[in-house]
């Protein structure tokens, strides 16, 4: 029979403030605040979750596909961004729900940072609060539900959150310059198949699997992006949209003090290339399996293929833009790519591309060589000898070059 876990619901701090029974001082102000989420499926980033018997459950109970093997179904509930009543960098859950054996019930947290992104995913459990990256006025929750090996769903039945500041600060701030690392990259294939973030795996697809959901985008989303090089000269920024190959709760980009599992790697290391290489954990994974190739990102076709020009499996120079902080803007969604130029013109060399939604870091924005002016002369440089028109990219107040 399913295992129950009922926890009690918190009462919410201020609660008097709000009723008005107390006058509000300086030292009154709430410093935490409690609720009840809203466990309303309605589609957009939600993934494969119902709302049945007044509970949340997995709606197709197949296994999932990867490319290393398949996985129990799984299916994630994206509540609404919400602003708590004071600043926060500490969130704890509460959760009732029916867990059969080996199923689980995941609850995550994140941030916005002060440079308008998101940071981090980070996992709550019972006892155990999501820890921010830093002090943050707005959060939001995700809930993974994780069928059972025998294919048996979960059932979320109600959910609390209490927000609140630690004393002493849990956050590693990002610095100015994400981390960039040279690991080795497979194919993912796949094609019609989901993946960890719902979307279904085209034909010519661009987005890449990492090893954690803690850098996974909502589906159709650029929140964690990274830039992959095959060379120096072929470079593509793609989103994270499917969690793997090998292991998937390798934060390998993080440094050990954040990095929730293998920390005693060096940063920027897969767990799958030490165990592929030096027999890191006898050779396996996570889950026990022998690691056969050190893959430590997954490129589905089209950033594998037409983007990097790749014919096999190779060593690929990533890019994690979101382990740093500065502007950045979203490639709009008109086009199957975004030519990335060696100069700002449409005739200078392409020197990259950039997927639909992907997020890019930039510097400023340029007028077109030679002088011209008038739409489409304005280009936004994302580095040395790299630009896209701008009138492609969600950006805000790009300062002039």
């Amino acid at each position: 029979m399913p295992g129950r876990r009922v926890l009690l619901a918190a009462v919410a701090v201020g609660a008097a403030l709000a009723a008005g029974l107390i006058a509000p001082s300086a030292s009154a102000l709430p410093s935490s605040e409690s609720w009840a989420a809203e466990l309303a499926v309605d589609g957009g980033d939600d993934s494969n979750v119902v709302v049945r018997d007044e509970a949340v459950r997995l709606g197709n109970l197949a296994p999932r596909r990867t490319s290393t093997g398949d996985v129990p179904a799984e299916g994630d509930l994206l509540l609404a961004p919400r602003r708590p009543a004071a600043v926060t960098d500490r969130v704890a859950t509460e959760v009732t729900a029916d867990v059969p054996a080996g199923a689980q019930v995941i609850v995550a947290v994140r941030g916005i940072r002060d440079d308008g992104t998101w940071g981090e995913w980070d996992e709550a459990g019972t006892g155990d609060p999501a820890e921010l990256s830093e002090l943050t006025s707005e959060i939001q929750v995700r809930i993974t539900l994780v069928a059972s090996t025998d294919g048996r769903s979960p059932a979320l039945r109600r959910l609390w959150l209490t927000a609140d500041r630690s004393p002493v600060g849990f956050g590693v701030p990002a610095p100015a310059t994400a981390l960039t690392s040279r690991v080795f990259a497979t194919r993912i294939g796949l094609v019609g198949n989901d993946t960890a973030n719902g979307h279904e795996v085209e034909r010519d697809d661009r987005f890449v699997a990492l090893p954690s959901r803690r850098g996974l985008s909502p589906r159709g989303g650029g929140d964690y992006t990274v830039r992959v090089c095959a060379t120096a000269t072929r470079c593509t920024w793609a989103p994270v949209w499917d969690v793997g190959p090998w292991n998937t709760r390798d934060d390998y980009w993080n440094p050990a003090e954040l990095r929730r599992t293998f920390a005693d790697l060096p940063r920027g290391r897969p767990a799958a290339e030490a165990a592929f290489v030096e027999g890191y954990r006898g050779g396996r994974d996570a889950t026990g399996r022998r690691v056969t190739n050190p893959a430590g990102i997954d490129l589905a076709d089209g950033t594998f293929r037409d983007d990097l020009g790749l014919t096999d499996n190779a060593w690929v120079t990533v890019t994690y833009l979101w382990t740093g902080r500065g502007p950045s803007g979203t490639a709009l969604d008109r086009a199957t790519r975004l030519d990335v130029r060696a100069a700002p013109a449409p005739d200078a060399a392409v020197v990259g591309s950039v997927a639909p939604q992907a997020r890019m870091s930039y510097e400023c924005a340029a007028q077109a060589a030679g002088g011209r002016t008038g739409v489409g002369t304005r280009w936004i440089r994302l580095g040395t000898a790299q630009y896209v028109p701008a009138e492609l990219v969600e950006a805000r107040d790009v300062p002039s070059c």
